[in-house]
């Protein structure tokens, strides 16, 4: 038995392959035209993996990066098999997901600094206000006190969503009313957590990218003021992307990376759609490591992404 099977329960890995049926089909039969009547990974299979990759949504960059690594492995071993394609592919995604600190994690843990503050950023729609309440329910289920801050002021729908998800999971919610000033909210999130000896605090953000230059000072004065309470927070600053919008999820984490140091990644929504390609594009291009990936709808259809389970799924042959 490998070591993820190991770590992770039968029923998460059931939750992954599902989640990931529709990206695989998608690749696998792309990528089944691609070697068809050959037996010889040359030129040619190289320039149709190529567009298997690039029409997957891995990306152009990350897929120029893994060819030229294949390759290398052509030249270096003379003969290479299409049949060792699926575990030479295997072997470079893993190597580009592992450079980027994806998939170390096995769990939903978070540092013994108390309180651990996360900053939740991302458009409107990509899911982040589900993916907030669904972390605080597993970090509350690990029994950690987590408080929650409805930071998203811009919006009376996000705060009253957001007080949905802390009624669902029991946890504390800080709010003000719309329009409010989001780094005033922020302020008295991390103030409260510490009052109430909290474990974690995550906080929502607006989600908005009309311009820029508005949103880097917006979430730059978020942190400002949150340091007035607390040293050098927030600990992390998770970007949640919606996987199933392929090339645009691209273009959301070169927008939000340019507005704040972002160091995380949640991928949602990839058991709706194709494009689970993305995961490996996004993490590679912006080198951020995936943290999370969502793959249901369910409470516990958030997942700690990890390598090894994600590649196992993605090339796993349906029977």
């Amino acid at each position: 038995m490998s070591f993820f099977k190991k770590i992770f329960s039968k029923e998460k890995k059931e939750t992954l392959d599902k989640g990931l049926e529709k990206s695989k089909e998608n690749f696998f039969g792309k990528l089944s035209k691609a070697v068809a009547g050959k037996s010889k990974v040359d030129d040619e299979v190289l320039d149709d993996l190529e567009e298997v990759l690039v029409t997957s949504d891995v990306g152009v960059k990350t897929t120029i990066k893994i060819i030229d690594r294949i390759e290398e492995r052509v030249a270096r071993d003379k003969y290479l098999g299409t049949s060792e394609l699926d575990k030479i592919l295997r072997e470079e995604i893993a190597g580009l997901l592992s450079e980027t600190g994806s998939g170390e994690a096995t769990d939903f843990v978070v540092p013994s600094k108390k309180p651990y503050v996360i900053m939740v950023v991302g458009v409107n729609g990509v899911g982040k206000t589900t993916t907030i309440g669904k972390l605080a329910y597993q970090f509350k289920k690990q029994g950690k006190k987590v408080v929650l801050g409805a930071g998203d002021t811009f919006r009376a729908a996000a705060i009253d969503q957001l007080q949905i998800w802390a009624d669902r999971v029991g946890v504390p919610i800080v709010k003000q009313k719309m329009g409010s000033d989001p780094a005033s909210v922020a302020f008295d999130t991390v103030q409260s957590a510490i009052k109430q000896d909290a474990d974690v605090v995550i906080i929502d953000t607006a989600g908005r990218l009309h311009n820029k230059v508005n949103l880097m000072n917006e979430l730059s004065k978020v942190k400002r003021v949150m340091q007035k309470v607390v040293d050098n927070v927030p600990d992390e600053v998770l970007l949640v992307l919606d996987g199933s919008t392929g090339q645009n999820a691209f273009e959301q984490a070169k927008q939000f990376t340019a507005a704040t140091e972002v160091t995380s990644l949640a991928v949602t929504k990839l058991d709706g759609t194709a494009k689970g390609g993305v995961v490996i594009g996004i993490s590679d291009q912006f080198q951020i490591p995936v943290k999370y990936i969502g793959v249901g709808e369910g409470i516990e259809d958030l997942q700690v992404f990890n390598k090894n389970e994600f590649v196992d799924s993605f090339f796993k042959k349906s029977i």
